[in-house]
C-alpha cells in the first residue's frame, strides 16, 4: 500500500458537516444556546484547537513527513501531542469544529459532531492506521498499544 488511501483532505469532512449543520440550522430552526456561556465555551475550544492543529502541523513539518493523509509517511511523529492522542490534528479539528458551532451559534452542527468523529474514523483514521501499520510494523503496532487513539 503506497497510501493510506483516503481521497480527500479530512479537513473538507469537517467543514462539509458543518455546512449541513448550517443549512439545517436555517431550514430547522431550533432555540439559540445562551450567549455567554456558549462564546465563553467557544473560546475555551477554539484555542486549544488551533494550538494542537498547528503544533500537529509543525511537527510533521519538521520531521519532513506529509500532514495530508492522501500522500505516503516518511516518518512516524510520536512527540508532542502524539505522546497523549495518535490523532492530535483530528481532535484539535474537533475542538475547532465545535468552538465555531458555539461562537455562531449552530446547533444543528453541534448536533451532528458525533456524525464527525463516526465518519473521521471510518473513512480516515482506520485507512490511516493499516496504512501505518503495514508501513512501519512493529514500531506503530507498540505505539498503538501505548497512546490512545482520540484522547
Amino acid at each position: 500500500m503506497k497510501s493510506p488511501e483516503v481521497h480527500f483532505p479530512p479537513p473538507f469532512l469537517y467543514a462539509g458537516i458543518f455546512l449541513l449543520g448550517f443549512l439545517l440550522d436555517r431550514l430547522v430552526p431550533v432555540p439559540e444556546l445562551p450567549r455567554s456561556p456558549a462564546r465563553i465555551l467557544s473560546v475555551v475550544l477554539l484555542l486549544p484547537g488551533l494550538g494542537l492543529t498547528f503544533w500537529s502541523l509543525w511537527l510533521f513539518l519538521r520531521a519532513r513527513t506529509s500532514p495530508l493523509p492522501m500522500r505516503p509517511a516518511t516518518a512516524l511523529v510520536r512527540s508532542g501531542p502524539y505522546r497523549w492522542t495518535r490523532n492530535p490534528m483530528y481532535l484539535g479539528l474537533l475542538l475547532l469544529y465545535l468552538g465555531v458551532a458555539l461562537l455562531f451559534d449552530v446547533t444543528w452542527a453541534l448536533v451532528l459532531a458525533p456524525l464527525v468523529v463516526l465518519l473521521v474514523g471510518r473513512l480516515v483514521i482506520r485507512r490511516e492506521e493499516r496504512y501505518l501499520e503495514e508501513r512501519f510494523g512493529a514500531e506503530y503496532r507498540r505505539y498503538q498499544g501505548e497512546v490512545r487513539r482520540w484522547i
